[in-house]
């Protein structure tokens, strides 16, 4: 194909052939076609209604875009490298299509305000999916949670065993983590709500647009109310990036505790086939790949997020080419996180719980040294004196290799003398668990509400999102 002369009569070279190559963005832009042509038809439609263009110009234009969009959306529109960037591609093919009258359609409009439009468009779409996403996990999640509500396992700090909690508690963590980042996908939405068309190259445009036509035409609210900040902003981009980080980083450390709990060591879990692989070399291999995968990718989108916030940080007003480096982490960062949403999900619905092997580990005797310390402060000792109390327990009973359950009323009374029974009286897993029933704990009955209100608020969230999904 012969190379076409830079955008603009002054030129009077062809663009080098690097450059052409260095600079085209079709290669994944064309992420944007269907928004691109829809932003175009709305376009059209308002130039006709401002007499811009006649309405026969404008019927012949929007006949030729539904027909790209049928393209488009059928897989069959060729898309040429050669045109440079989903722009020019559109274009090229509404000429092909429709002949000269293709050249009005950019009529009052620049690539600057076409482009913050497609990525608007295409930013809506992308974080109401994640908020669906995120909704489907927490579906899992609560699913397994109400499976699990009398499997008790100990709890970690400092991956160290620390106190005893249902296994329903646990996942629960991770719902409320995953409401959060649903939620920042929907405030983003909420921003989303000002239309970029009509803003221009960088000052708006003589002509006599409606941009409030445009704007209600592609489902915003109002345009957007400076044209500067219109083509020079990417604030909504990072802040989908920001978004997508966040969740990864809550899936990661998910994925971190089905890798260690997966292991031999652990044995709380056992991911099915489906969702692992083997060795190549040692044939009794089980791995946990989908979960390290995950945890691989977080740093991905973490890194899409420090790409885009590197490139826009000492950019002058407008615009500046450096802003073609946002689409790629963009779409990037909103597949990943789709695909790790979706893969967890699948992990999680199909492992097995090895519950026996959880509540062994659950009934070592130090995790209930809290609860000696606690007895002592219902017996009106101060708290750092009991806890001094309990650690010189502790430590005897490491020193002994003795069970901590073992010890009389008498052998705690050594230590203080406020112990008001003997450790097996103290130390008992059930009432411990059950005494936990303030809000957030880990009392049966009071983790049983909190699945009812997740349920409760993930099964509205569908309903406002249109996901229509609902777990009886």
């Amino acid at each position: 194909m012969t190379r076409s002369k830079p955008w603009g009569g002054r030129f009077q070279q062809a663009t080098h052939p690097t450059l052409e190559r260095f600079s085209a963005s079709i290669h994944f832009d064309r992420a944007l076609a269907g928004f691109d042509v829809r932003g175009s038809i709305a376009h059209a439609r308002m130039l006709g209604a401002q007499g811009i263009v006649t309405e026969k110009d404008v019927a012949t234009l929007v006949e030729g875009l539904e027909t790209i969009l049928s393209e488009i959306e059928a897989g069959s529109f060729p898309f040429d490298p050669a045109l440079e960037d989903i722009h020019m591609n559109v274009e090229a093919r509404l000429g092909a299509l429709v002949g000269p009258v293709a050249g009005r359609l950019h009529t009052g409009r620049s690539r600057n305000d076409q482009v913050a439009t497609d990525l608007a468009l295409y930013l809506r779409d992308a974080s109401e999916a994640a908020q669906h996403g995120t909704i489907q996990l927490r579906l899992v999640l609560l699913e397994r949670a109400e499976e699990h509500l009398d499997t008790i396992l100990p709890g970690y700090t400092h991956l160290q065993r620390a106190q005893p909690v249902r296994l329903a508690h646990h996942w629960l963590a991770f719902v409320e983590m995953l409401e959060r980042d649903g939620g920042r996908f929907a405030d983003l939405r909420r921003r989303l709500v000002r239309c970029p068309l009509g803003a221009g190259a960088i000052a708006g445009s003589t002509l006599p647009l409606d941009r409030d036509h445009t704007a209600s035409a592609l489902g915003f609210d109002e345009p957007t109310r400076n044209s500067i900040d219109t083509v020079s902003s990417r604030d909504l981009a990072a802040e989908f990036l920001a978004a997508c980080a966040l969740c990864m980083v809550n899936l990661s450390r998910l994925a971190e505790e089905l890798v260690l709990w997966s292991t031999s060591e652990f044995g709380f879990v056992e991911l099915a086939d489906a969702f692992s692989t083997g060795s190549s070399l040692m044939p009794q291999k089980k791995n946990p790949d989908t979960a390290e995968l995950v945890r691989g990718k977080s740093g991905r989108v973490i890194g899409n997020l420090v790409a885009l916030l590197t490139v826009m940080k000492g950019l002058p007003l407008a615009y500046n080419r450096d802003m073609q480096e946002d689409k790629e982490p963009v779409f990037d960062g909103a597949t990943t996180l789709r695909d790790c949403l979706e893969v967890t999900g699948g992990a999680l619905a199909t492992l097995r719980v090895n519950t026996a092997r959880m509540r062994a580990a659950a009934q070592d005797p130090m995790l209930l040294a809290t609860d000696l310390a606690e007895a002592l402060v219902r017996e009106g000792v101060p708290f750092r004196e009991a806890h001094e109390a309990v650690g010189r327990v502790v430590a005897h009973c490491i020193d002994k290799d003795a069970d901590l359950r073992s010890l009389s009323r008498e052998d705690l009374r050594a230590f203080h003398p406020a112990f008001p029974a003997p450790a097996s009286a103290l130390t008992d897993l059930e009432r411990a668990l059950e005494g936990r029933s303030q809000t957030g704990g880990t009392a049966r009955a009071t983790v049983a509400t909190a699945l009812a209100h997740a349920r409760e608020r993930t099964q509205r969230e569908a309903r406002a999102l249109g996901a229509g999904r609902e777990v009886a």
